[in-house]
Formats: structure tokens, C-alpha cells, sequence
């Protein structure tokens, strides 16, 4: 009689697939971090698969299977700014979370650390990214979403702004969601610190006078 080893044999199936599963997963991460360096040095134009391929220490077929260049350059956006992909929401993200269980008197404060954050990391992406959707239609329309997914995210801050006692009443959500928006752009990080040269420290003091004073208006 054998012995029934079908038990074995299913859970060694199981590990070698979750294994395989871990080892792509790193892969893909490697090569959406190459693409981050090289896209923020080089533009997106000038960056080759063959170069990304290089960067990770893959092969260029390795990277044509991970994603097509457009999807390579909205994913390394979106770990460097936020820290994960494809997130409903900024408080989804490794730089947004733990904000939404800040007490009330620190929340604001958190909230504008916590972008501060994402924008210095942030910024040069965004600028290949606007940049590459203008002549690229599957980036233009990545952006599209993202933009409406940080429009969604800013009105939602301002009612919980609201919710936690920073305004009373605010006779136009929408308006101060558009202002809190460009505020807190990584454009604004990009003309104030990259451009002007400011320190981060009189960065952050600016977005919070500026916030406070959108908010008292």
C-alpha cells in the first residue's frame, strides 16, 4: 500500500505558487522603482525599456511583460508619491495612512506634513507626467482619473475639516476644495522649493498660513 501523499503534494504546489507569486511581485516592484529613477532624470521620451531593463537588473523582455511604458511610468508615480498603486484614495496609500486617526487639534497638521511629504518625493514625476500625457493618450487618460481622484480626495478633506471643528460653515465646499487642491499641488512644491529655492521647513509654515487663511475666508 503507499502511502496518500496528495495532501503533501498540494501544499508544496501551493508554496511554489505563492513563492512564484512573491518573486514576480519584487520583480515588478524593481522594475517600477528603475522606472522612477530613470523617468525623473531622463523625461519619459528619453527613457528606453532596454534602459529600465538595465536599471532593475532584468532582462527587456522581463520589463515588456511587467507593463507597457505608459503604465510604468503612472505606477512609478504613484509608489513614489503615495508609496502604493492603483489606491482609491490618498488615506489608502502608505504616505496617507494613520492621518484619519489623528486627534482633531493635530489632524490639519498631519494632513499638510503628510502631502508635504509626497510632493517633495513626488514632484519631478509629476512634472514628466504631465508632460508625457501630453503627447501619450494612455497617460492622459491616467491622468484624468488621478486628477478626479485628488478632487474627490480634497472634498473629502474639507468635510472633515468641517466635521472636526477647523470651520464652522463653508458656503462653497467645492471652491475651497479647488483652492486646498492647488495649495497643496506638487506644482506649488516644484516653483517654491526646486525653483525658489526654500527650505522645506518654510515650505511647510507657507501651506499652513495659506490653508488657515483659505479656510478663514
Amino acid at each position: 500500500m503507499t502511502a496518500d501523499t496528495s495532501g503533501s503534494d498540494g501544499r508544496s504546489r501551493s508554496y511554489r505558487s505563492e513563492l512564484r507569486s512573491r518573486q514576480a511581485q519584487q520583480t515588478r516592484r524593481r522594475i517600477v522603482e528603475a522606472s522612477a529613477r530613470l523617468f525623473a532624470t531622463r523625461g519619459y521620451q528619453a527613457t528606453t525599456l532596454a534602459a529600465i531593463a538595465r536599471e532593475a537588473g532584468v532582462s527587456t523582455e522581463t520589463v515588456k511583460t511587467a507593463a507597457p511604458k505608459a503604465e510604468l511610468l503612472l505606477a512609478a508615480f504613484e509608489v513614489v508619491f503615495s508609496g502604493t498603486v492603483d489606491a482609491e484614495s490618498l488615506t489608502d496609500t502608505e504616505v496617507g495612512s494613520g492621518v484619519m486617526s489623528s486627534p482633531d487639534a493635530s489632524f490639519l497638521d498631519a494632513v499638510l506634513d503628510q502631502i508635504a511629504v509626497a510632493n517633495a518625493r513626488g514632484h519631478a514625476l509629476w512634472t514628466v507626467l504631465l508632460g508625457a500625457a501630453a503627447s501619450d493618450p494612455v497617460v492622459e487618460s491616467a491622468l484624468q482619473g488621478m486628477l478626479s481622484r485628488r478632487a474627490a480626495d480634497y472634498r473629502r478633506l474639507v468635510d472633515e475639516l468641517v466635521g472636526r471643528g477647523y470651520v464652522d460653515v463653508i458656503g462653497d465646499p467645492q471652491a475651497v476644495a479647488a483652492a486646498l487642491s492647488f495649495l497643496l499641488s506638487p506644482e506649488g512644491y516644484q516653483q517654491l522649493v526646486t525653483q525658489s529655492g526654500w527650505s522645506p521647513e518654510r515650505y511647510r509654515a507657507w501651506l499652513r498660513e495659506a490653508v488657515h487663511a483659505e479656510l478663514d475666508r
